[in-house]
């Protein structure tokens, strides 16, 4: 043994040929955090001291060669000095590029997954063989940032300019065929052959049958294109990859201006430029926000995951009520491996659920994710049935009928009496009380919300919803079958609307209120969707339903007729009843024609504007309202009703809160929540510019828990971002 560490150990095989293998003690998993680059650079400053050395195989013990860099440590990074900064990030350059320059050949061998930093390190060894069922990838741009290990340079190196592009811009992970098809890897084998096949490899570098010295300088050196090539490659990124970003994320322009600045230097120099452009990614506000939620994530799925601890496995579903959103959820669980039965009282309904089903399936083999060998098989995975006997051995049951309190109490007293007694039911309702709908049961503890979002397949929020006699057992099961189908379970306590839709509909009331006031629908979207919302609140409502968005009000309204009673002839209503139900229709307050891709395109609507207008008080003149004014008035309602959540205990921390809006409602990701977003621009100074308001009524009023936060100088999260400086910050 060469070298033994916590993190990896370096020892000598046959012929000279030394092993580098990542196997971290203490954890399950390898990362590339400080502790690990640290011994990193203590083996390889002992192989540069050793002349016996021929050539070096990288390996892990692990079921995924290094997951990435530690984003903890990172934030200690982030807040660093710049030159403190530098230098750290320069010490780990210095270290590949000597793993790059070593007298030897080096191959890597990728197992499980390598991304960001620990695709980054392979990028400086000389070859690199992977598994067929391997990942590979950059995935740091979601994090607000992208590489800072030399992947910015090393990868168009090898894979030509518009493939990085791609695989930076986007941070997908790569198929092991794609990133063989592209030049990232140099062979593609099963499991039980990767370390043959990468020692195989490295002795053909060793006999001279492989120039890995050519390979080298293909990396060390600039990219080989005349600057007219280089020049069309980057303004045709530029178009493409910024139009999509969009103005609120700075890292992907960060980056194509780095890339372009170091596409013909050497490597050493090429270091330089991109710590430099990582550094400026780093120290935004919208890096801070965004590593906020990855950590957000990582502690929700460590909750997940205690939770779960008390579930029974969910080996068999069912979903009650085929359609559209039945179909849905049949296609997720079968997707994700667990067969579940689709039951409705109507077999046109039934055929409707399963048409949905295959239409995304469809799409999956027409995008190439999926075979037809494989769509056939998950279809396998889909019952149906008219009849109650069929889900009689379920392990969970999602009721998911119309939204009517006396039709889900009535289904759910029937199934009771067929389903075994450790059956959970799950009701998949978006505002009626969870507490109230089990009073129809014998068994109470056995039944909670299962709330998905629609369209099923792309929201990855279901709300599980504990009533007041909720079980802990009810809560795992069903949170656990929630992760087995591939989404994000949030726990919520009982409360009209629970915790998405409570804090909607205070928005949507000042939507609403705004209306009533004068202001123009078509102006309040642009604010909002400038603001950073994918759609705004007129658009939003249209797919939604106008008739589901009314009797949402209603609801919320009995619920909490202090503060989400409108008290005027709402815009909302006046279209509904004159027949405009949004999208589904074909006119709202936008009306929506087919385009040649079957999509609905939204346009105006002189018509809805008249209506609207006929229907609002209009104490003012539309352009009377500033942008600032718009985003206040909307954006206050909403976040004072995640802080009353949060008071109320209906979310049991700020990283719930926030990850409950991002994942259900669309939430800007780039302002890291709604409580982030408060943290931004202060407690204090958000108290303050919410006093300005409380003449709109209940809704602007500040909760106790703000207020006493905001005396005391109290954020959310205890590292917030920088104050926001963004006009029109409420």
């Amino acid at each position: 043994m060469i070298f033994e560490g916590n993190s990896l150990s370096l020892k000598q095989l046959d012929n000279g040929v030394a092993e580098l293998n990542f196997d971290r003690q203490d954890l399950p998993i390898n990362k590339l955090d400080l502790a690990t680059i640290s011994e990193l650079k203590e083996a390889v400053d002992r192989l540069n001291q050793n002349d016996s050395i021929t050539g070096l195989l990288f390996s892990s013990a692990k079921k995924d060669f290094i997951v990435g860099a530690d984003i903890t440590e990172f934030i200690g990074w982030f807040n660093m000095p710049e030159e403190e900064f530098e230098a750290r990030l320069l010490d780990v350059h210095k270290t590949f590029a000597k793993i790059e320059d070593f007298p030897f050949p080096t191959v890597c061998a990728l197992n499980g997954v390598a991304l960001g930093g620990g695709f980054e390190l392979p990028l400086s060894t000389d070859y690199r063989i992977m598994t067929t069922k391997s990942k590979v990838g950059l995935p740091e741009i979601n994090l607000g940032i992208f590489p800072g290990w030399g992947g910015s340079f090393r990868l168009p190196r090898l894979i030509g300019l518009d493939n990085a592009f791609e695989w930076i811009a986007t941070g997908r992970a790569q198929r092991a065929e794609d990133a063989l098809k592209k030049g990232a890897v140099d062979g593609v084998v099963e499991a039980d052959k990767l370390r043959e096949a990468a020692l195989i490899t490295l002795n053909r570098c060793i006999n001279g049958e492989l120039d890995y010295k050519a390979r080298r300088e293909e990396k060390r050196n600039g990219l080989l294109l005349n600057p007219l090539e280089q020049l069309m490659s980057f303004e045709t990124a530029k178009g493409m990859i910024l139009g999509k970003a969009g103005p609120h994320y700075p890292a992907p322009k960060i980056m194509l201006t780095a890339m372009q600045k170091h596409a013909n230097l050497h490597r050493d120099e090429a270091m330089l430029v991109e710590v430099k452009g990582f550094i400026k990614a780093a120290k935004t506000d919208v890096a801070a926000n965004l590593v906020g939620l990855f950590l957000n994530d990582q502690e929700l799925k460590r909750q997940a995951k205690q939770i779960t601890e008390k579930a029974t496995q969910v080996k068999t579903a069912a979903v009650l009520g085929a359609g559209v959103m039945g179909g849905g959820i049949a296609y997720q669980s079968a997707l994700k491996g667990t067969p579940i039965v689709m039951k409705d009282i109507n077999e046109n309904a039934i055929q409707l659920g399963l048409t949905e089903a295959k239409k995304l399936l469809a799409k999956r083999v027409n995008k190439g994710r999926m075979t037809s060998e494989e769509m056939a098989d998950t279809l396998t995975r889909i019952n149906t049935t008219l009849t109650y006997g069929d889900v009689a051995n379920t392990d969970i049951v999602v009721e998911a009928v119309v939204e009517n309190i006396k039709i889900k109490k009535s289904v759910l007293a029937e199934l009771e009496d067929v389903v075994s007694e450790n059956t959970v039911l799950a009701s998949n309702t978006s505002t009626i009380s969870i507490t109230e709908l089990a009073t129809a049961t014998k068994h109470p503890e056995r039944v909670c919300g299962m709330h998905f979002f629609n369209p099923v397949p792309l929201m990855p929020l279901v709300e599980v919803i504990r009533g007041e006699k909720t079980s802990d057992e009810a809560i795992a099961t069903t949170v656990a079958y929630a992760l087995a189908i591939g989404k994000k379970p949030i726990v919520v306590n009982d409360c009209p609307g629970f915790m998405v839709n409570r804090v909607l509909f205070p928005y949507l009331n000042a939507f609403e209120q705004l209306l009533n006031d004068g202001a123009d629908f078509m102006h309040i979207d642009k604010v909002m969707e400038a603001f950073g919302w994918p759609m705004g609140p007129a658009y939003l409502l249209d797919v939604v339903g106008l008739d589901i968005a009314c009797h949402g009000s209603a609801v919320m309204a009995e619920g909490f007729p202090e503060r989400m009673k409108i008290n005027f002839d709402s815009a909302t209503e006046a279209l509904y009843k004159a027949g405009r139900l949004g999208q589904k229709m074909g006119s709202g307050y936008y009306r929506y024609q087919v385009d040649k891709r079957g999509k609905p395109q939204k346009k105006a609507d002189e018509e809805a504007q008249a209506l609207v207008k006929k229907t609002t008080r209009a104490i003012r003149q539309p352009d009377e309202f500033t942008d600032d004014e718009i985003i206040h008035r909307m954006m206050l309602a909403l976040c004072l009703e995640v802080v009353r959540c949060l008071e109320d205990q209906i979310v049991d921390s700020p990283e719930a809160a926030d990850m409950s809006l991002i994942w259900g409602i669309g939430f800007p990701p780039f302002r890291g929540g709604a409580l982030r977003y408060i943290d931004s621009i202060g407690t204090q100074e958000f108290v303050t510019i919410a006093e300005k308001y409380t003449d709109l009524g209940a809704a602007y009023n500040v909760p106790k828990l703000l207020a006493d936060m905001a005396s005391n100088n109290i954020q959310f999260f205890a590292k917030a971002t920088t104050k926001a400086t963004t006009k029109g910050e409420a």
